[in-house]
């Protein structure tokens, strides 16, 4: 009867431990998406547009490459979304922490160098990466469908 029973508990856990583990793994492959999407659009503005290489090391952006920044960010945000719910089919938890995760890893990078940009800049980056995490996510779902 004991080994029925613990047998029914396992197989109860069994989903959950699953569902975790799918989120643990859409979180980082989440956050993966959104390093490479970043990078693949950083490397053609780099070669392509003069002197934004020399801008980006010395942090000093002209307007335009501050926007095509911050479209930047936005797409990588909406890929890593994507990507999050896809694998946990839609489901937003995937989403809500990647996009926690990814604010708790800028926060402390705009903060270091929030002398170096317009607040415009920090907010509009940092307000935008969780909702936009949770659109793609929501895209994701939509695709599915």
């Amino acid at each position: 009867m004991k080994t029925a029973a613990l047998q029914q508990v396992r197989s109860n856990n069994r989903p959950r431990e699953h569902s975790i583990v799918k989120t643990i793994v859409a979180v980082i492959a989440g956050l993966v998406t959104w390093i490479i999407v970043a990078t693949v659009i950083n490397l053609p503005l780099r070669a392509g547009w003069p002197h934004y290489h020399d801008a980006e090391t010395a942090f000093n952006f002209t307007l335009g490459m501050k926007l095509a920044r911050l479209v930047l960010g936005a797409l990588s945000s909406l890929c890593g979304g994507f990507v999050a719910g896809w694998i946990t089919r839609g489901s937003t938890m995937a989403a809500t922490a990647l996009g926690i995760v990814l604010l708790a890893l800028f926060v402390p990078n705009h903060y270091l160098l929030w002398d170096k940009f317009p607040v415009w800049y920090h907010l509009t980056f940092l307000i935008s990466l969780f909702p936009l995490t949770l659109l793609g996510a929501a895209l994701s779902n939509r695709n599915r469908r």
